[in-house]
């Protein structure tokens, strides 16, 4: 079956969207959302970019050249996605998100609203980061939803946990199924739950060593 690619769509040189992926959507609303509402343009993506079978990107999303969008992955409204970023299959950029050149997310991942990612971030498989310290309740969490931001050259290892509004500070390593309740400097190393620090990053693995 053939791809479901909306109008006015803009489909930038040697695009690809194979089967049953979907282009442009209009997300639906529960009456209760709190997400915006306003007219959303056209979704965007760049010069080489591929979607790959059964992914679903949003319209309002803006994606650069040569993404790749893995097999039922998700990229939702309003997200700003960089140059040559891997989101694995599926994963789900939720709205409002941005997300910096050459970072790879791996399958499974969950990157909530309301996130910030910079460039060359490694995210592993199965991550989940959250927004709201309230779930739910509250009238004041609606001014204080904010979901991480993930520094440039950072690393968040299989199945963490990043708690909403937290800092993953520059090359920074949280390791696989660490529970991140307060920030993280950069070019530390955490584990555990809750994650706190137990080394330095080695200087090789840094970005720029």
């Amino acid at each position: 079956m053939d791809a479901d690619i909306h109008p006015d769509t803009l489909l930038g040189e040697s695009v690809i969207v194979h089967d049953h992926a979907i282009v442009g959507k209009q997300p639906v609303l529960s009456p209760r959302s709190t997400v915006s509402r306003e007219p959303l343009p056209p979704a965007v993506l760049g010069a080489g970019t591929v979607v790959s079978t059964g992914a679903i990107v949003f319209a309002g999303a803006t994606l650069g050249a040569r993404v790749l969008i893995g097999d039922g992955a998700c990229v939702r409204e309003r997200c700003v996605i960089g140059d040559d970023v891997v989101i694995g299959r599926g994963s789900l950029v939720e709205n409002d998100t941005t997300v910096g050149a050459r970072t790879t997310i791996q399958a499974h991942a969950y990157v909530t609203a309301y996130s910030t990612v910079e460039e060359d971030v490694f995210i592993a498989p199965c991550v989940v980061t959250t927004n709201d310290n309230f779930m739910g309740r509250t009238e004041r969490r609606h001014d204080l939803k904010q979901g991480p931001t993930i520094r440039r050259g950072a690393r968040v290892g299989g199945g963490a946990v990043l708690c909403p509004g937290i800092e993953i500070g520059e090359d920074a390593f949280v390791g696989a199924g660490a529970v991140v309740t307060k920030n993280v400097p950069a070019r530390k190393v955490v584990v555990g739950n809750p994650a706190r620090v137990i080394r330095d990053v080695a200087d090789d693995e840094l970005l720029d060593a």
